[in-house]
């Protein structure tokens, strides 16, 4: 299939489509770069590279920490997956995703922005071990490792993304797009740290927006209207139901029942343990601005996530009116890069624009790659060599130390991202599981519950991480009942264990439970 794409492309490449297209990408990859150089000034210490010294307004805020949370799979892997089943997988996917979003703005952001601040905290591994009083920094080492164990995957799986994208469009080699790929955005991620991601992010996020108007709009009119849209989608069985997912290889409907339906809503619980979001909650500059940014962001997930999934409905569609080609198992997620290849072919300006679409996508992907390659970074430079291994290091040091980790980082992605056959969609849902049970709930009891101690999160984290490897593993396997998303019960074991562990063990110092009171006056009174 990717051989065929790729002859195609070769015979294509230097067209005038094609042409207008680069020019439109290189101009947009342009852009980032600049802003990457012009922030690398602003860079003075570990706090500016990290957190961008804590002065983000409401609106980068906002936009930047949905533009990082929506990675390759706003517009690869949703509509991809609603081509080839249908709207129910995706649609409940979309629902926890929603409803997350909104809970973690209401009531993670601002206690975090202040308890982040009050202990002088820049990374979540550094907060944990403050919060509970770790002076040997375990807390800080396992959450480094965690962070390492899958974000580094994560961030694979964006590099190959990129690849996914110009091997399908321009019938590139794989291999040598998502490397390019993944150099621009080291190049302006090494150099801006996180100053330049954010910035980045929020024009990646209007970009983003911009992509999904221009695709939702030109797919249904080269799939023959909505009316045609919705013919081919209803006589495929379960297409469009919410409690049956339609099977692309038997043409037949399965059951999607309320026990698989609990387990995708549970994505939503990942939100509560994302580095690279929680990590703009700790940067805005007025916490008292962050419901501004909470409905915004809102707002723009939703809607974003619904012009996702219809995407894919449409691209069906498209292909069955023989519009783009029939797409099939991983390839489905190309669907959007088949719709922009096909407009590009309407002359100049099209082309410019179906240049936008391919930009939108590659601003997907940018945008959540910065952010987990420095809080990966952090979690090195940071965490486990300043706090834990007791480096000494001045401010500049440790500044190019992050900037070298970012790069190693990025190479052992690159390595990672390999396969041209692997899921953007199935890797994003491992290592969302795992942030979400390793840190969500140990997030959630540390900024709420003052009983909780050290022994406590530890076993939370420990167990949470564990329980995710057996569940998808060893349990899912099995089928039937146990085929639920490993994030829920890896969630659940995490929470009872934090329970647990915090009251057969001795009780946090007064010191720990003064500051945890004085934060929760902070955030009542403002």
């Amino acid at each position: 299939m990717i051989q065929g794409i790729e002859q195609k492309g070769e015979r294509n490449v230097l067209n005038s489509a094609n042409i207008c297209m680069i020019i439109t990408i290189v101009a947009y990859l342009a852009i980032v770069v600049a802003i990457g150089i012009s922030c690398s000034k602003k860079n003075k210490t570990t706090d500016d590279f990290y957190l961008g010294g804590r002065k983000l307004g409401p609106f980068v805020t906002a936009m930047s920490a949905e533009a990082s949370d929506m990675s390759s799979y706003l517009l690869m892997g949703l509509p991809g997956l609603a081509y080839i089943s249908g709207i129910a997988d995706v649609g409940w996917t979309a629902i926890g995703l929603a409803v997350g979003t909104y809970v973690n703005w209401l009531i993670v952001a601002r206690r975090i922005r202040l308890y982040t601040h009050h202990v002088n905290a820049i990374t979540i591994p550094e907060f944990f071990s403050k919060r509970f009083g770790d002076s040997r920094h375990v807390l800080t080492a396992i959450a480094a490792v965690v962070i390492l164990i899958f974000f580094v995957p994560y961030t694979a799986s964006g590099f190959a993304a990129c690849g996914k994208l110009f091997s399908s469009l321009f019938g590139m080699d794989y291999t040598a797009a998502m490397v390019v790929s993944a150099i621009v955005i080291v190049v302006y991620t090494t150099l801006g740290g996180f100053l330049a991601a954010s910035t980045t992010d929020f024009i990646q996020s209007i970009i983003m927006t911009i992509a999904l108007i221009i695709m939702i709009f030109f797919g249904i009119s080269v799939a023959g209207g909505v009316d045609a849209v919705m013919e081919n989608a209803q006589a495929l069985p379960g297409y469009l139901s919410m409690t049956l997912t339609h099977d692309m290889a038997s043409g037949t409907a399965n059951p999607y029942g309320p026990i698989t339906i609990l387990s995708t809503l549970a994505w939503g619980l990942g939100y509560f343990g994302m580095p690279h979001i929680l990590l703009r909650f700790m940067a805005i500059e007025d916490e008292n601005k962050l419901k501004l940014s909470r409905r915004v962001a809102s707002l723009w997930v939703v809607i974003a996530m619904a012009i996702a999934v219809a995407i894919g409905v449409i691209g069906y569609a498209a292909s069955q009116a023989g519009a783009i080609e029939v797409l099939e198992g991983s390839a489905s997620e190309t669907v959007i890069v088949k719709l922009a290849g096909l407009l590009s072919t309407h002359g100049v300006l099209a082309a410019l624009t179906a240049g936008l679409v391919i930009a939108g996508i590659l601003a997907c992907t940018m945008s959540t790659s910065d952010s987990q390659l420095l809080a990966a970074a952090s979690s090195v430079s940071q965490n486990l060599m300043a706090e834990c291994f007791h480096v000494k290091m001045d401010e500049k040091k440790k500044v190019v130390a992050a900037r070298l980790t970012v790069v190693v980082i990025a190479v052992i992605g690159i390595f990672l991202a390999r396969d041209p056959d692997s899921s953007v969609f199935g890797i994003v849902s491992f290592a969302w599981a795992g942030f979400g049970a390793a840190f969500g709930p140990v997030m959630l009891f540390s900024l709420f519950w003052k009983r909780t101690n050290q022994w406590g999160a530890l076993a939370g984290m420990l167990s949470g991480g564990v329980m995710i490897f057996l569940w998808k593993y060893a349990v899912r396997p099995l089928g039937g009942v146990w085929n639920i998303y490993e994030l829920l019960p890896a969630f659940l074991v995490s929470c009872l264990c934090i329970v647990i562990f915090s009251l057969v063990t001795k009780a946090p110092e007064r010191e720990i439970t003064d500051c945890f009171e004085e934060v929760a006056k902070l955030v009542k009174r403002k």
